[in-house]
């Protein structure tokens, strides 16, 4: 019998953040290899961490990512008063939740509107949908600035942003300021909440495994910044236990190492994690949203992840008014800081999910060491097992349609490749 070879290349991969490959082999009707291959060259900051005072860890860290530096400031300004014996809690703790706010808001748009809709609605991306959906597309643009607008007002620009130090801010906005982004994120609220029902009405393929969701998990808020790694099969540890429980290994084919449970291996992160580890706080608008789109508590296809998103961008609209309205501006923009020799921890959440920092300080205050564990390097492996197990369940698909869900698959984790160290190439090859 003449063998076959049916080879499916995606040169380029353009919604997604950074660069990479992804290959596939079927041999005999059987998905016999997945590699997630990372090509994009290490970026070494935890070794330009090294050697740096602690009060630059924020700045540096945020150059990780243009799409969520506040995330990696949260992360790297935790660890280092977790290190100090620092605890910043009122309305400086307030304001660092508002901040992670608009970080949300941004990115799941961005997300949700730009890279992940284009898919479900048969374009090529949001400028080709944007053709026959402009007031849609508009709307996504409005309320990702509004997100933008947080992360400026509250981190002096929104890229980079340059007020959140070790301790608090070096500036904290004023009550008016604070009441004149209200009224923007009443309308982005609405707009949030006709974004649920938006994405509710997509065609989902039927996909669902038995995963093991990591989040963050507070017994009184939906978690940014704090509280107890947690996950559907019995994990519950504090920050300073991530590296007795999680493992980074280095894979051949990527560049960005793997992190797995040591106890169990592949698990997940991100805003499904945090949606089924975390349902029971979201606001009382978001879970009714959810309810309407027709989520249970428990969603398990990660091909619903864009309704989950779109739960938390309207939950973090909600929460940042909440905030907004029971602001009273700090006496004090930070509290004082004395560095002392120790080791800091801290997790935060991330737009794409669990984000670990741990860094090692001498008596003056000058970074000995640090690990800083992004949510994709988390996610690559669950990633490859999802794309073996779609591919599995729909390998008699056209070629054409395979090739869409293949990338659509990936396209479900919002990876950020840059962080973990457009994903650029993917070959299926059936025998």
């Amino acid at each position: 019998m003449r063998k076959t070879t049916k080879t499916i290349r995606v040169d380029y991969l353009a919604r997604v953040e950074g660069e990479g490959a992804l290959i596939v082999k079927v041999k005999k009707g059987r998905v016999s290899d997945v590699k997630l291959k990372i090509f994009e060259p290490p970026r070494f900051f935890e070794a330009f961490l090294r050697g740096r005072g602690y009060d630059e860890a924020p700045d540096m860290t945020a150059r990780i990512c243009g799409i969520c530096p506040i995330a990696y400031q949260m992360s790297a300004v935790h660890a280092l008063e977790n290190a100090f014996g620092v605890k910043v809690d009122g309305q400086l703790r307030a304001l660092r939740r508002l901040i992670y706010c608009g970080e949300w808001i941004a990115s799941h748009t961005l997300h949700v509107y730009m890279l992940h809709a284009p898919d479900f609605l048969g374009y090529d991306g949001a400028i080709e949908m944007a053709k026959d959906h402009r007031q849609i597309v508009e709307r996504g643009l409005q309320l990702k600035k509004i997100g933008n607008q947080i992360m400026s007002l509250i981190g002096g620009r929104e890229v980079h942003p340059i007020n959140v130090k070790v301790g608090g801010f070096y500036r904290v906005p004023s009550k008016h300021e604070l009441k004149e982004l209200a009224e923007r994120l009443k309308w982005a609220r609405e707009a949030a909440l006709e974004t649920v029902r938006w994405v509710a009405k997509f065609d989902f393929p039927t996909y669902e495994q038995e995963y093991e969701f990591v989040a963050l998990n507070h017994a009184d808020e939906y978690p940014f910044n704090e509280g107890r790694i947690v996950s559907n099969k019995g994990l519950d540890i504090a920050p300073d236990e991530f590296d007795a429980h999680f493992a980074e290994e280095h894979i051949e084919h990527s560049n960005a190492l793997h992190c797995v449970l040591k106890e169990r291996g592949t698990y997940f992160v991100g805003p499904m994690a945090r949606y089924n580890l975390n349902f029971d706080n979201l606001s009382p608008l978001a879970k009714e949203a959810a309810f309407e789109a027709g989520l249970s508590p428990v969603c398990r296809n990660p091909f619903q992840s864009i309704i989950v998103r779109s739960v938390e961008i309207l939950y973090a609209c909600d929460e940042a008014l909440r905030l907004i309205d029971e602001y009273e501006m700090p006496a004090q923009a930070a509290v004082d800081i004395e560095p002392q020799a120790s080791i800091g921890f801290a997790c935060t959440e991330a737009p794409r999910g669990l984000l670990y920092h741990r860094y090692e300080i001498d008596d003056a205050g000058i970074i000995l060491d640090a690990k800083i564990v992004p949510p994709t390097s988390q996610n690559q492996k669950t990633i490859e097992a999802d794309l073996h197990g779609f591919v599995s369940e729909h390998i008699n698909l056209p070629k054409p349609e395979l090739t869409w869900k293949c990338e659509q698959t990936v396209r479900n984790y919002d990876p950020c490749i840059s962080c973990a160290t457009h994903f650029l190439k993917l070959d299926v090859e059936q025998g």
